[in-house]
Order: C-alpha cells, then sequence, then structure tokens
C-alpha cells in the first residue's frame, strides 16, 4: 500500500498545476489512467474477474469524460496531456 502512496504522490506531483493540485483534470486523467494500466496487468493474469473489468469499464468511461472535458475547455492542455500519457496515435 506505501508503494501505491509513492506512486501516486509522484504521479501528482508531476501532473499537478500548482502547489496542492490533486484535483484538476490533469491530475485525475493521470491518477486513472495508471489504475487502468494496472488493471489491464492484473487482467492478463485473471482472464475471468469480470467483477474488476466492469469496474475497469467504469474507470475508463470517467477518463473519457474528463478527457472530453478537457478537449472541449482548453486544446492546449488537452493536446499536453494526450501526449505526456501517450493515449492516442
Amino acid at each position: 500500500m506505501l508503494e501505491n502512496n509513492l506512486t501516486k504522490d509522484k504521479i501528482i506531483s508531476e501532473f499537478q498545476k500548482k502547489n496542492k493540485d490533486t484535483g484538476s483534470s490533469e491530475v485525475q486523467i493521470a491518477l486513472l489512467t495508471k489504475r487502468i494500466n494496472s488493471l489491464t496487468e492484473h487482467f492478463k493474469k485473471n482472464k475471468k474477474d469480470n467483477h474488476s473489468r466492469e469496474g475497469m469499464i467504469k474507470l475508463i468511461s470517467r477518463r473519457r469524460r474528463l478527457i472530453l472535458y478537457l478537449k472541449k475547455n482548453n486544446l492546449k492542455r488537452y493536446e499536453e496531456i494526450i501526449k505526456k500519457l501517450n493515449l492516442r496515435k
């Protein structure tokens, strides 16, 4: 659990806009991406874990809504976060 908190703090400090910023769209998208990637690795080992898969689908849809919000309101920040997280090709 401690390792997760350290990686979470690292992600927050990398994507925050100013000090103590934990709720901006960029931070939320980065944290959701980290969770989605870890769940993807989990599903490679546990193919029949459908309950967790349903939760991952909810995370993906939340991340998609945040990305669309960012695209609509600030195109420059949207392009930066997409490039940093390597989400689109």
